[in-house]
């Protein structure tokens, strides 16, 4: 089984809005983020609930509860297994918060029309 490369968003400002948001919790909370990930490094798309979720066909969060706070990070895949983190935030109702998964799809196509891979904006991971 071969690893997939974890990547942060990078806006054009600069900023990681996915690491942003990591580094902004509690200690932790940010270690079972981390963990989280790792596993996602490791599993890839073959990582699911309870760690991960499909949230939209391109679209995807990992999940992480630590006492009474429920955290997310959104992420899509690319091709030559590659993982890019999005965005994050606390979950405080049952579903995912559209703006949210909004802010993920704008980050994705943002990073394949930079990246020249705009052609598969439709690749949809089973």
């Amino acid at each position: 089984m071969s690893n997939f490369d974890i990547e942060f968003f990078e806006k054009e400002n600069g900023s990681y809005p996915a690491e942003d948001f990591i580094l902004s919790q509690d200690k932790k909370m940010q270690v079972k983020l981390y963990r989280t990930l790792q596993l996602l490094e490791i599993k890839g798309n073959e990582l699911r609930e309870h760690y991960s979720k499909k949230l939209t066909s391109n679209i995807f969060e990992i999940r992480v509860k630590f006492s009474s706070n429920i955290s997310r990070v959104l992420y899509f895949f690319v091709l030559n297994k590659k993982i890019i983190l999005t965005n994050g935030f606390i979950k405080k109702t049952q579903k995912t918060p559209k703006r949210e998964i909004e802010i993920a799809e704008k980050y994705r196509l943002e990073y394949l029309k930079r990246e020249g891979l705009l052609w598969i904006k439709s690749l949809e991971i089973h």
